[in-house]
């Protein structure tokens, strides 16, 4: 069988998959979701000994970091299950790392198993430290769930690195909040732009557009940001705060292109694989998932997908009309 690694066009190795196991939350924040979302019917849905055979054939394609993301991963019925199984290329060490993000209102319930699976460290996206705006953003959301569930993870021994979303006029006035609260509970922190993606209704993007120059520009008026080279391959830059030593991330999809380096996949939960977040185009794994036992069709089908892997995409909010704008949700392709 073909097990020659994925290179892309660009001679970029692909060796980070993301994969959706869910299109189903128990939030529903406003720039992700509708409030009345159309589930998927169950069918449509990659089964969990399906996502595990998908997964693994990724990881004997060179895969080395997967990613598990929803919707709420957490929210799967049996997930755990999935966990338990894929966690067996951690041991063998064909995967370097298995993680999840999360919008951590599951993990005061599974932080322990995951942190014993071999589970190192969890992403969890959290906008802001007001239990009433927190309310009111993720419609269905407790902050307290939220807070209970870190809690776990850092007693589990789970390292945490929040995701903010920046948005303008929600969450501008806690920026020092959110930094001095990470510092004390010794979480990596991670300002996310908002993104053109799904049609939201009234919650209009460019309204929400909180440009990370400015954020950044806000941060460096009190503590002094020592640029780290590192780079996971993935969209992020990273500062230290001289006087804190803390990490902070900057993810700016809409300000700057970080697509050369581009290292990673998404397959979301019904099996679509796309090879770039703002692009449509996508190739449908779940047919040859489910027409063989067999995986050649399905790395064939894998192959074929990544040889199409563009070079980059276009957001840009300055011509005030979203070009490249997404008409899916955040949900369906899992962040």
């Amino acid at each position: 069988m073909d097990h020659a690694p994925l290179i892309d066009p660009f001679a970029r190795p692909i060796s980070y998959l993301r994969v959706s196991v869910t299109d189903r939350c128990d939030f529903r924040c406003t720039y992700c979701m509708a409030e009345h979302m159309q589930f998927l019917p169950k069918k449509e849905l990659l089964t969990l000994e399906e996502l595990d055979r998908l997964c693994s054939t990724f990881i004997g394609l060179g895969v080395k970091k997967l990613r598990i993301t929803g919707g709420e991963p957490l929210v799967r019925r049996d997930i755990m299950t999935f966990f338990a199984t894929i966690s067996r290329h951690l041991e063998t060490g064909a995967l370097d790392e298995l993680t999840l993000t999360t919008n951590g209102s599951q993990l005061a319930k599974f932080a322990p198993d995951l942190a014993a699976l071999g589970i190192k460290r969890i992403n969890v996206s959290l906008d802001t430290l007001d239990a009433d705006k927190f309310a009111a953003i993720t419609r269905w959301g407790r902050l307290d769930q939220v807070k209970a569930g870190l809690e776990a993870a850092k007693r589990a021994g789970l390292r945490v690195k929040i995701n903010t979303v920046a948005l303008k006029g929600f969450n501008e006035d806690e920026l020092f909040d959110l930094v001095d609260w990470c510092a004390a509970e010794g979480f990596d922190l991670t300002f996310i732009e908002v993104m053109p993606m799904g049609e939201m209704g009234e919650e209009m993007r460019l309204d929400q557009y909180w440009p990370l120059s400015d954020l950044r520009a806000r941060l460096a008026e009190r503590f002094t940001l020592e640029e780290l080279s590192e780079s996971t391959g993935g969209p992020a830059r990273y500062v230290r705060l001289a006087q804190t030593q803390q990490k902070i991330g900057f993810i700016t999809p809409l300000t700057h292109n970080f697509c050369e380096n581009c290292n990673r996949v998404r397959v979301t939960c019904t099996g679509e694989l796309f090879m770039c977040l703002g692009q449509e185009d996508n190739a449908d794994l779940r047919a040859p998932l489910r027409a063989s036992g067999d995986d050649a069709a399905l790395i064939e089908a894998i192959r074929g997908a990544i040889s199409r892997k563009p070079k980059g995409h276009d957001f840009d909010y300055s011509r005030q009309t979203v070009a490249g704008q997404m008409t899916r949700h955040m949900s369906h392709t899992g962040g």
